[in-house]
């Protein structure tokens, strides 16, 4: 009886190191994970992008590009439109 305890013990041991390893290496892969580059903004007003709602119409011009990230308005995502310029009158 006694050796069979012993051996569930070892088992249980193994066992706790190969999970405690396993998230002790996932930990340090995290921990190291690369920063995303930084970018400077960039004008982009003469491209005419705006965000628009599609629930209630509401448009953000994109004026100045930096990290893209589409916002929420409404709670639901903004899509992307490009308009082209009107030309002016009499050209």
């Amino acid at each position: 009886m006694l050796a069979i305890a012993f051996w569930q013990w070892l088992v249980a041991a193994a066992l706790f190191a190969v999970i405690a390893g396993a998230g002790f290496s996932f930990l340090r892969g995290v921990g190291r994970a690369v920063s995303r580059e930084r970018f400077d903004p960039e004008d982009v007003k003469a491209l005419d992008v705006f965000f628009v709602c599609g629930e209630c119409g509401t448009e953000f011009q994109v004026t100045r590009l930096g990290e893209v990230q589409v916002p929420r308005h409404c709670g639901e995502l903004m899509t992307v439109v490009r308009r082209p310029r009107p030309e002016p009158i009499g050209t």
